[in-house]
């Protein structure tokens, strides 16, 4: 191996040709920061004895907010247009497409702000895709729909926020044997940290990988590897931590930013936890992405018994399913005489014939959960409506259920028949307009610690695999982390937080926070 100068100033020279994008900087020079120079060169520079590039693969995990995204945009632009590879085949991989087009959308507003590259840009709008007219080189978008992306024949991969990946198709379609007609194919992973407490996942395996190779437990001469972090014996609260985890701190990021966020976090769990991953990189061990961490819910199980709730007032929320979700229904207690704080109880079903099936599929305990009693089975392979329909009225002759909140898709007859039997029906439409309200309900109690429940663990598995969707104005509504992963008791539970919100006292709840325990019943 042999350190080529002329190699490594080629990509470092082209990506400062290029403008930055973003806020103040929109329109100025891009000059790389120390971290992406040092990389650049290092990556760039080192050859091997046939004068191809010596690595293959740069992994660098980084915390947001320190340029990573345009320079994961200058090197889509580099590797498209400058890389001089004929016919290339550059792709720019996410999660999902809005993620995978982050990066690509900013490589776009580069190119019109150059007009020599403009002039030599064909760009698809509509297939997020880029190509060098001169060297037939393509530059395109892809996601996480890894079964259609066998066949491709890549000179460059750039994997943006692996750890949000959710399974390892795209990973292993694009890695293996992938770049193999090219003489010097490069996989840029730039990404953050995430959050996979159980360490499965192909964001934790790449970072254990690297993490390897930079502690010198394993060799792989293809691989250059950084990370930047706080360890997790470090002070989280000393801005010298803060400085080693974000190279690029007082530059993309000032630090006054980051000291609002520490004083967020020490009054705050949920956002020590989006700190400790976001500023500070850090594995978080909290299996959430971007709603509610699991202490929360850990912390907020009560000290109390059913039969301290039967007869009283309460609001139900029923999540139906079919065949491979969960049903449920969760009872919420108000505030009423003998009950100080918002309480939940949880029912849940899954059909029997297929439940082994379940387990063995999924690695998740149905069956201990059942033999505990914190799940039950339908009769048959699919859930069956007239037995949740029975136990729904017993529990109504246990406790006084005020309305049962479902979205009426998929359960217009169910609701139909309870109302004939004389249980109130409210529906709970899965959308931001309906979700949010309650959800924000559901968060400004259990943060306020007005919030508890029984202890169910299939409940908090649920909790812990829901993340958010998210739109301008904060409005949220839940969506789950990935394909085999449930979430429907606590749906069931923000439908009974809908309920609540719409008959709970309503004239006082409206302009007072759930935490200051200003109802009166």
């Amino acid at each position: 191996m042999a350190f080529n100068t002329d190699s490594a100033l080629r990509v470092i020279n082209f990506i400062e040709l290029l403008k930055h994008t973003k806020g103040k900087f929109h329109g100025k020079q891009f000059k790389l920061l120390n971290w992406q120079h040092e990389a650049l060169w290092d990556v760039y520079g080192n050859l091997k004895d046939d004068g191809n590039r010596q690595y293959q693969f740069l992994y660098m995990e980084i915390p947001k907010k320190n340029g990573k995204t345009e320079l994961a945009a200058g090197l889509g632009i580099y590797h498209t247009f400058a890389d001089n590879e004929i016919k290339g085949e550059v792709y720019g991989c996410a999660a999902d497409r809005a993620q995978a087009s982050m990066a690509f959308d900013v490589a776009v507003d580069m190119i019109d702000q150059c007009p020599p590259l403009k002039k030599q840009c064909k760009y698809t709008a509509s297939k997020k895709r880029l190509e060098d007219i001169r060297t037939g080189t393509i530059y395109q978008v892809l996601s996480a729909e890894a079964f259609t992306k066998h066949g491709l024949n890549s000179s460059a991969v750039i994997f943006d926020e692996l750890h949000a990946q959710p399974n390892r198709e795209l990973w292993d379609v694009m890695t293996f044997g992938a770049g193999d007609a090219r003489a010097q194919p490069i996989w840029i992973v730039i990404t953050t940290a995430g959050d996979d407490p159980d360490k499965v996942s192909i964001g934790y395996e790449i970072h254990e990988y690297a993490r390897k190779i930079i502690d010198g437990e394993i060799t792989d001469p293809r691989w250059y590897a950084k990370i930047y972090n706080a360890p997790v014996d470090a002070d989280i609260w000393s801005e010298d931590v803060w400085y080693k985890a974000n190279p690029s701190l007082g530059q993309t990021i000032q630090i006054e930013t980051v000291r609002q966020a520490a004083i967020a976090a020490k009054n705050d769990p949920a956002q020590e936890k989006l700190f400790r991953w976001l500023r500070l990189n850090q594995w978080v061990s909290l299996k959430t992405t971007s709603w509610l961490p699991l202490t929360l819910w850990d912390s907020s199980e009560g000290e109390w018994s059913r039969a301290d709730l039967v007869g009283k007032k309460c609001y139900a929320g029923l999540d139906l399913s079919s065949t491979t979700d969960i049903t449920a229904v969760a009872l919420l207690f108000p505030p009423q005489d003998g009950i100080d704080e918002w309480r939940a109880i949880f029912e849940a079903w899954v059909p029997e014939e297929n439940m082994k099936k379940r387990v063995r599929e999924d690695h998740v305990p149905y069956d201990i959960w059942i033999k505990n009693k914190h799940m039950d089975v339908t009769p048959g392979d699919v859930i069956d409506y007239d037995f949740i329909k029975a136990r729904i009225l017993t529990l109504s002759e246990q406790y006084d259920i005020e309305a049962v909140g479902c979205d009426p898709w998929n359960a217009t007859q169910l609701m139909i028949d309870l109302e004939k039997d004389g249980v109130n029906t409210i529906e709970v439409r899965q959308n931001m307009a309906t979700m949010s309200p309650a959800m924000k309900f559901f968060e400004s109690a259990i943060k306020s610690n007005n919030f508890t429940h029984e202890n169910n663990p299939a409940a908090r598995w649920c909790f812990g695999n829901i993340t958010v969707y998210m739109d301008g104005n904060e409005n949220m509504k839940p969506k789950k982390a990935s394909r085999k992963e449930r979430m429907d008791i606590i749906i069931a539970l923000i439908d009974a937080f809908y309920v609540g919100h719409k008959l709970y006292n309503p004239c006082s709840y409206d302009n007072r926070p759930v935490g200051e325990k200003l109802f009166v019943v």
